[in-house]
């Protein structure tokens, strides 16, 4: 390749500083269920999993999306949970991390009105208003006693992810799940305190989360928020009319103690509102001073949903791609970036990016999402066919 032609991503690679942690880079591994759990506790592959991709060049590792330990949360047996009897596997992920040089958060998360009822479950299906859509109803509203239970499960994962060792934690307040449910209008038509056409009224519970979150953690603890304006159920859904209700959210969860907004879209670089080409972190980042993630579709033509749903497989953007993401990281749209379905398909994803090695890595398959695998574990069926 032309030098002349080659992508100058040198600023994606100067150290940023979280409260008291410092990364090298500003590339991020975002929290993907691999289903890999048993009984809620990760096995010691996902340790060396987390591992691999520090050594790779990820500093910064969102793990598994953990359910909160409450009977509504998810009746998914291989979701990873986060509660006492699983801390001795998480905290062995958590060391992983660390030895390597890197640090973790975890994901806490509750399906709402996603979950999905087993034939005669005693556990009702709880969410805002017991909807999925404002066309589609599952479950029921949970009641003021039961959003106070699930506040406690959220708080006691994260006293859980403490104890494991983790450097903090990510609240999962995306795509159509439980703490998204209370933000999205059309999924939240509560006539209490916790509902209403205002967005500071539906903010109320999930700031209520991280407020108690963050008494029960202490201040050096990192609290991250996931937020996105699209829904696995609705792919055209806004919490969001326009910035002024972006600027109304970050305000408040900064001041119930943020300290990392992870901003979600199906492609990072799609303008989210006519008459400016910025994306939603790049609105978020404009809005706050709180560091930004942005994610989706980096590095590939194709969102993740399409690969989960199509019969195509996702294509690399090599250089053109990672050269409009330096560009929108200079123009200060985001102080870091998350880096999914190509870490899972390359460990060394980012030490090949940063030596503009792009012909030497490997493409992610959909066969990866789809059956739960890794490049490790196809490497590692490879060699035991050799053998």
């Amino acid at each position: 390749m032309n030098k002349a032609a080659l992508p100058d991503l040198a600023p994606l690679f100067e150290p940023i500083k979280l409260k008291d942690k410092v990364l090298p880079n500003r590339f991020v591994m975002p929290s993907m269920s691999r289903g890999w759990c048993v009984n809620g506790c990760p096995p010691q592959a996902m340790a060396d999993y987390y591992r691999r991709r520090v050594q790779g060049g990820v500093h910064l590792i969102i793990g598994e999306g953990c359910v909160v330990n409450h009977p509504s949360s998810s009746g998914n047996p291989s979701f990873a949970r986060l509660r006492l009897d699983t801390i001795a596997g998480w905290a062995a992920c958590a060391e992983a991390v660390h030895d390597a040089g890197g640090i973790i958060l975890f994901q806490l998360t509750h399906e709402g009105a996603l979950r999905i009822e087993k034939p005669n479950d005693p556990n009702p299906t709880l969410s805002a208003s017991g909807m999925v859509t404002a066309s589609r109803r599952n479950g029921r509203a949970a009641t003021i006693a039961e959003l106070h239970e699930i506040r406690d499960a959220f708080v006691s994962a994260a006293l859980c992810a403490q104890q494991a060792g983790a450097d903090g934690i990510e609240l999962h307040g995306c795509h159509g799940f439980f703490i998204d449910q209370f933000l999205w209008h059309e999924t939240n038509q509560r006539d209490d305190i916790y509902g209403g056409n205002d967005i500071r009224a539906r903010l109320r519970y999930p700031a209520e989360l991280v407020r108690a979150i963050r008494a029960a953690t202490g201040p050096d603890f990192l609290i991250c928020f996931r937020f996105s304006q699209w829904k696995e159920p609705d792919y055209e859904a806004k919490i969001f009319q326009g910035p002024q209700e972006l600027g109304t959210f970050l305000e408040e969860l900064k001041a119930a103690g943020i300290d990392l907004f992870h901003v979600s879209a199906r492609r990072f670089w799609e303008p989210e509102w006519p008459g400016s080409d910025l994306g939603l972190a790049g609105w978020a980042k404009s809005l706050t001073n709180v560091p930004v993630i942005a994610v989706g579709s980096v590095g590939l033509d194709m969102d993740v949903m399409e690969t989960l749903v199509g019969d195509s497989e996702a294509r690399s953007t090599g250089s053109s791609g990672l050269t409009a993401l330096a560009q929108r990281f200079r123009n200060g749209e985001f102080d870091l970036v998350a880096v999914g379905r190509s870490l899972i398909g390359d460990p060394d994803w980012v030490l090949k990016v940063r030596a503009l090695n792009f012909a030497d890595i490997r493409i992610f398959t959909k066969q990866y999402v789809l059956a739960g695998l890794s490049w490790e574990t196809e490497a590692n069926a490879s060699l035991h066919q050799q053998t």
